[in-house]
């Protein structure tokens, strides 16, 4: 059973959540935390349900020499916030939908992404938007560092 297991939420889980989770996953790798740290993603809205990750995002991803894993993305459900330790979004729109959809038991599990580099309260741009997918990538790195720091020192 892994020490942590830590579950990643955007809007349509298919560009920041996936990415986190891809971002999660090499970490986990190069830092020897397999077996100690599980990873996960997850929507906070149905539109996305089922679709790989954003192609565009594919591609950040593979500049920045990340595997993109196959992947279809899924709903968030109630069930998620018995089953994960951290519940991290990318934006407080996608807290609101956390909160809405995981329940007041969750609240205490629940946090953005960027609290865990140190900026409590920003939120990781969305790239549907912005259109800046390796600036995007390049937050998510930052913050997910800080959290494989955080969750890799937690111990066996």
């Amino acid at each position: 059973m892994p020490t942590i297991r830590i579950l990643f939420v955007c809007h349509g889980n298919i560009c920041r959540s996936a990415a986190a989770e891809m971002v999660m996953r090499q970490l986990i790798g190069q830092r020897n935390l397999t077996g100690r740290i599980a990873v996960s993603s997850a929507a906070a809205t149905r539109e996305e349900i089922g679709h790989d990750v954003y192609p565009p995002m594919k591609k950040a991803l593979a500049r920045a020499g990340i595997p993109c894993r196959p992947h279809a993305a899924r709903l968030l459900t109630r069930e998620d916030g018995l089953r994960y330790d951290l519940i991290i979004g990318m934006d407080e729109e996608n807290l609101r939908d956390m909160r809405r959809i995981l329940g007041p038991g969750a609240g205490s599990r629940i946090s953005l992404l960027m609290d865990w580099a140190g900026r409590p309260g920003e939120e990781i741009d969305d790239p549907w938007y912005t259109r800046d997918f390796d600036g995007c990538l390049a937050q998510i790195i930052r913050c997910c560092e800080a959290l494989a720091d955080h969750a890799g020192s937690r111990g066996p």
